[in-house]
């Protein structure tokens, strides 16, 4: 675990950084008076969390490669990224569905009904809920994170002279 250190860290400040963008969305009205915009503003979300996953590969080229990092190091450290932040998404998930918008699934199950994306509330509550909620943040924390990364480090990486 000491050689993971550093990804630890930057897998926190994601963490950290994701729940500010909860907070965010809240604030600005999107899990409520603005729920119908959430759907294409969430996407937003992947700017912030591209950017926080390159400044922690090129934190880990300087500081635990001495600026000279290959592409598979790189890689490497992404993927263990990835999964500490997949395995702190539940944990932060509940933290988004219970304490930051418990509103949430109660406003977007109901309007999902109200405009005929579920017929029902049964269907939409199947969809919006803690459980899928934790069950998808994690999975797709992992594959996004190492999508990211390996095309992060086809920049980031010490290219060889020839």
């Amino acid at each position: 675990m000491k050689n993971q250190k550093l990804e630890i860290k930057w897998a926190i400040i994601f963490v950290i950084m994701s729940l500010a963008w909860m907070v965010l969305e809240k604030l600005c009205g999107l899990h409520g008076k603005y729920i119908d915009y959430h759907l294409y503003l969430t996407n937003l979300f992947a700017i912030p969390a591209i950017w926080v996953m390159v400044l922690a590969l090129k934190d880990k080229k300087k500081n635990h490669y001495n600026g000279n990092m290959s592409y598979k190091q790189g890689l490497i450290s992404g993927i263990f990224i990835s999964i500490f932040i997949a395995l702190m998404s539940p944990l932060s998930q509940w933290v988004i569905s219970y304490i930051i918008t418990p509103e949430y699934f109660p406003n977007v199950i109901k309007r999902s009904v109200e405009i005929g994306y579920f017929k029902t509330t049964a269907e939409a509550e199947a969809q919006f809920n803690y459980p899928n909620y934790a069950k998808q943040s994690a999975i797709g924390a992992l594959v996004m994170g190492v999508l990211t990364s390996a095309i992060a480090m086809l920049f980031i990486r010490t290219k060889s002279s020839k």
